[in-house]
This record gives structure tokens, C-alpha cells and sequence, in this order.
């Protein structure tokens, strides 16, 4: 059985990695802001559009993997975050209400305050710190309300999402490990890195399960295991010279989010409780650094 899936976002790297991975048995419409080549035009921050694409395309679900993900910008640019954050995947959810599709909205870590020191389970509430953070917010419980009672709408979280394309913390890493001899990275941020290549076999894994007459409303996805900001540089480091991208690696310096001020605060603990996902997708856990090794292979040297 075929079905139809609208993707948002796809020229942003996860968007990348769901176009790389999409199952045969379905019939993908990939748009991104611009368009380009396959991909069709959809701007994010247009309602009006998204309703549109919806009306246009009739899918069975839409996968919304795009997003403002820019948090210190956010602080200056609230109107756009919540456009695109919020106002967006409320329209995609407007639409399927009468249409009668499905949605599987992509969300964050950041939605949560980072003060409870351990893993963040699906159903706790949401606290949010930020500009980034409350709209991704919004646009949870905006999809909740209108798809929400009919059980048609699926969020998964996330956190700290990498992989070999577009702009990320990995990618950054690479590049300031062949700059620079020192570098400083905050050890008092504690999360886990997720690649993209496992959070697209998740999404995918996930829609599989629309046979199922219940799906929980929200789950959480990402990568095994704990990691600072500090011991995610370190590990790139390490990798990127093991696999041949960097002749040495910078040394790393441990510091506290004191000492690098951002516009934007951002959750000092975001680990995700994933256990309820892997039982119900059979999805074996991939140890963060693991999965590193696995998108480092892939990045051009």
C-alpha cells in the first residue's frame, strides 16, 4: 500500500536524510522554502500557503521537519520563529482536518527548562525557556488541539540534531578543529547528540505504525547515551582525525555557560526519555558517539 507523505524542511539536513532513506511504499512531496530542482516551493512562514500545499496535495500525512531553528536569533526575530514555529504546523493540522490526513510534527528538547536533572518523559509539561523553545511549544499544542482528539497527530522529539550536510554542531566542529590550536566549549549543557540518519529511520518507523488504531500523542527520539557540549567537541575531534577529515585536532577546554553568554538561554539538562519509542518501533538504541562515527564517514573531506 502506497501513501502519500508531504515533507516541510526538505533541504535542511534532516529533510536531507528522510529524501535519502524514504521507503519504497511511499509517494514523497518534498518542498523547501525556495524549492529547488524536485523540490517544490512552501514557506514556512506563509499560513496561508501551508493550507494551500495541504488542499493541493491531499497526503496522507504530513512529515513538518522544517523549522526556525536558529535560538539566539529567535530572541530578535519572535515574529518569524512563531510564524514558522507555530503558525505553520497549525495551518498543515487545519488543513489535514478536512482533508483527513495525518501529521507527525518534529519538535525539540528545548520545549522543557533543563532544571529537573533526568530524562524528560513524553507526557510531562512543557516549560520552555526561550523564544525557540515556546514556539516549537505552540506549535505542539496547536497540532494537539486540531488533530489531537481524532488521534491524528504525532509529535517527536528530538535534541541536538546533526549529520554530514547543512548547518550543525558537528559540521561547526570540523571546521574550527582546522582553524584554530584552542577551543573553548561549554561542560555544563547536558544533552545527547542525534543524527540524523537515526532520527529519519525513526520518523519513517514511526508513520509504519499507522495501522495501529492508537498512537500516544507525543514521543521521544534520540541517540543513546549523555553528552556536554564539551564532550561532543572532543569525540568530533577524535573521529575527525581517525577517519582522515582533520590532520590534528584542537585541544578542548572545558567552560560554563557563565563564561559564553547567549541571546538566548537555553536548558542546562534536555535528556529525552526515548524508552516508550524504541518498545513501540523495535528500534535498537545507538550509542550517541556511535552514531557519530557513522555521519563522520560520510562527511566530504
Amino acid at each position: 500500500m502506497t501513501i502519500k507523505v508531504l515533507l516541510t524542511g526538505a533541504a535542511g539536513q534532516l529533510g536531507q536524510a528522510l529524501q535519502a532513506s524514504c521507503p519504497s511504499s511511499v509517494e514523497l512531496v518534498s518542498t523547501s522554502r525556495m524549492g529547488d530542482g524536485l523540490l517544490q516551493p512552501l514557506d514556512l512562514a506563509d499560513a496561508q500557503a501551508c493550507r494551500a500545499a495541504v488542499f493541493q496535495h491531499r497526503p496522507d500525512w504530513v512529515l513538518n521537519a522544517g523549522a526556525y531553528t536558529a535560538v539566539d536569533h529567535a530572541e530578535q526575530e519572535p515574529d518569524l520563529a512563531l510564524a514558522v514555529n507555530a503558525s505553520a504546523p497549525r495551518a498543515l493540522a487545519e488543513g489535514l482536518l478536512e482533508t483527513g490526513g495525518r501529521m507527525l510534527q518534529v519538535s525539540t528538547d528545548f520545549v522543557f527548562n533543563g532544571a529537573q536533572g533526568h530524562p524528560y518523559r513524553p507526557n510531562q509539561p512543557r516549560d520552555p525557556l526561550g523564544v525557540y523553545g515556546a514556539t516549537k511549544a505552540a506549535g505542539e499544542e496547536a497540532v494537539e488541539q486540531i488533530l489531537g482528539a481524532q488521534g491524528r497527530a504525532v509529535t517527536l522529539r528530538t535534541s541536538w540534531v546533526y549529520g554530514p550536510v547543512g548547518r550543525n554542531f558537528l559540521l561547526t566542529m570540523l571546521r574550527l578543529h582546522r582553524e584554530r590550536e584552542q577551543l573553548n566549549v561549554v561542560v555544563d549543557q547536558v544533552g545527547c547528540p542525534t543524527s540524523t540518519i537515526t532520527l529519519a529511520t525513526a520518523c519513517w518507523a514511526l508513520m509504519e505504525e499507522r495501522q495501529k488504531p492508537y498512537l500516544p500523542p507525543v514521543f521521544h527520539w534520540c541517540d543513546a547515551g549523555a553528552a556536554s557540549w564539551y564532550d561532543f567537541a572532543v569525540a568530533i575531534g577524535e573521529l575527525g582525525v581517525a577517519k582522515g577529515l582533520l590532520q590534528r585536532a584542537a585541544v578542548v577546554h572545558p567552560i560554563i555557560t557563565a563564561e559564553y553568554p547567549t541571546l538566548a538561554q537555553r536548558p542546562s539538562y534536555s535528556l529525552l526519555d526515548c524508552s516508550e519509542t524504541r518498545q513501540l518501533l523495535g528500534l535498537h538504541a545507538c550509542h550517541w558517539r556511535v552514531a557519530l562515527e557513522q555521519v563522520i564517514a560520510d562527511v566530504e573531506s
